[in-house]
């Protein structure tokens, strides 16, 4: 039993109430009390003692240091749970299944605990939590009733990086691994295609900080991420995500040595063919152009992609298998 997690975790549970109470666990700043049920933006309040859910299991297709290489590393997989809705409304959302249309199953927290701790049976190399800002209070303790259970492998919080700073600096102790996106630069397009004019002073502000708290990356002997950070960065047709100057301020922030991940697999899904300048797929000029400018920026841990990952990687969340 990890004694300092579990402290680590009930301060960040008291912590976190008084940011939902008057919620401002995201850059929407609604302010509404969710835990007397009322409904913030990203249409969830309070359920008592229960939470939404839409897949939990080993999941292969994210970063090769989070689920290991195939042949080289403990291939085990990241023990991933998808949870319904949403703090952003991305219009082109490849998980829009669960993320705008509430695909999932209510369960309680006690059932959540023991997601998380069947995964780590099953050899998951750790505990990533998918879309958790608007639900950070219910995962909060349901980790802490794991973690008195022998929950032991590292926490990844996997995020669109539209977190309140306030609600990163509760996480300190209890996140291990942070996976934020970076989606856009310029606050025209975050309001246009995420409802979110403000996306990237908020997301920029909370990296920051979880580069703070987690330090330089740590990983296993076998090249498991154990403690740090990877950034995600999805380049949209048109370069409507502004990749550039994305890159350019990352530099300018001291990112050069963290895990870029530049990923390819944008797909027009969901609400996007409504918009012609992302109405396509990416080409591999577009990528590549990106790809090269990144390195020539000097960033030393690039992730690509492949072209082809738009096609492999689409869920379909209807499935009890969605990566198939």
């Amino acid at each position: 039993m990890n004694r300092d997690k579990i402290k680590a975790t009930e301060e960040a549970i008291n912590k976190v109430y008084e940011l939902y109470s008057k919620c401002v666990l995201c850059g929407h700043y609604c302010k509404v009390n969710r835990a007397d049920g009322k409904m913030g933006q990203c249409g969830v309040s309070e359920n008592n003692g229960h939470v939404k859910v839409s897949h939990h299991l080993l999941h292969f297709g994210e970063e090769p240091m989070l689920v290991g290489e195939e042949g080289r590393t403990p291939h085990f997989g990241s023990g991933t749970v998808f949870f319904s809705r949403c703090n952003l409304g991305c219009v082109y959302c490849q998980n829009y299944q669960i993320s705008s249309e509430g695909l999932g199953d209510t369960v309680s927290i006690d059932k959540l605990a023991s997601y998380f701790l069947s995964l780590q049976n099953k050899n998951a190399n750790n505990i990533n939590l998918v879309s958790p800002t608007h639900v950070i209070y219910d995962i909060l303790l349901a980790l802490k009733i794991a973690f008195e259970n022998g929950l032991n492998i590292p926490i990844v919080y996997n995020t669109n990086g539209y977190d309140s700073l306030g609600l990163i600096n509760t996480l300190d102790n209890v996140v291990d691994i942070y996976l934020p996106d970076i989606k856009y630069y310029d606050s025209k397009c975050s309001l246009k295609y995420s409802k979110a004019s403000n996306y990237y002073e908020v997301a920029i502000k909370s990296i920051n900080a979880m580069k703070t708290q987690v330090g330089e990356n740590v990983y296993s002997d076998s090249g498991i991420l154990k403690k740090g950070m990877i950034i995600r960065h999805l380049v949209l047709p048109n370069n409507a995500s502004q990749s550039y100057d994305i890159l350019l301020e990352l530099k300018n922030s001291n990112f050069l040595e963290t895990p870029i991940s530049l990923m390819s697999q944008y797909s027009p899904k969901y609400k996007a063919l409504q918009y012609s300048e992302i109405s396509d797929t990416l080409t591999e000029k577009e990528y590549n152009d990106v790809l090269n400018f990144a390195l020539s920026l000097g960033f030393n841990n690039i992730l690509a992609q492949e072209l082809e990952s738009k096609d492999n990687y689409l869920p379909d969340f209807d499935d009890d298998n969605p990566f198939k």
